[in-house]
């Protein structure tokens, strides 16, 4: 069987070893970290080229290598090649294994900021494709001068 994977840089070296072991040939496609920053509607439009570029016949199977991500997988539909994609919100649970070992964790610890080998290697820092997501690229500086003394220096410390 050939398939092509469509897949999160995130998850690169995960993505590549399960291919690597696969019995069936896979084709690999990474598209940038953050797409979920931009929002459901622009991340599924943008995944949607790349599963509609994918040439009719080429391939059994399109699969992807997203949680859910802010419903930017909401809409996308494979014209004329069977779609496959995981069963998770996100890629944190996909790397925990399963829906259920996240949802566990995270009610045991409520509040935790995830972040994987991958989502570290791939960019700079805290950064992602939209740079005013979250402030963490920001310098204490800047976030004094857009919030205050106070709540600049304490959205620092999160």
């Amino acid at each position: 069987m050939r398939c092509k994977l469509i897949g999160c840089e995130v998850l690169y070296r995960e993505m590549c070893h399960a291919c690597a072991h696969s019995p069936h040939q896979v084709d690999v496609e990474f598209l940038p970290k953050g797409l979920h920053d931009l929002g459901g509607k622009p991340m599924a439009a943008r995944i949607q080229e790349v599963v509609d570029r994918t040439p009719e016949g080429a391939y059994q199977a399109i699969l992807l290598g997203y949680g859910l991500c802010g419903n930017g997988l909401d809409g996308l539909i494979a014209r004329h090649t069977r779609l496959v994609l995981p069963r998770a919100h996100d890629c944190i649970a996909l790397l925990m294994g399963s829906h259920h070992r996240y949802q566990v964790y995270f009610e045991d610890n409520p509040g935790t900021y995830y972040r994987s080998t991958g989502w570290l290697e791939r960019g700079q820092g805290l950064q992602q494709l939209t740079h005013q997501t979250m402030g963490f690229d920001e310098s204490l500086e800047a976030m004094i001068r857009k919030y205050g003394d106070d709540n600049g220096a304490t959205s620092t410390r999160r």
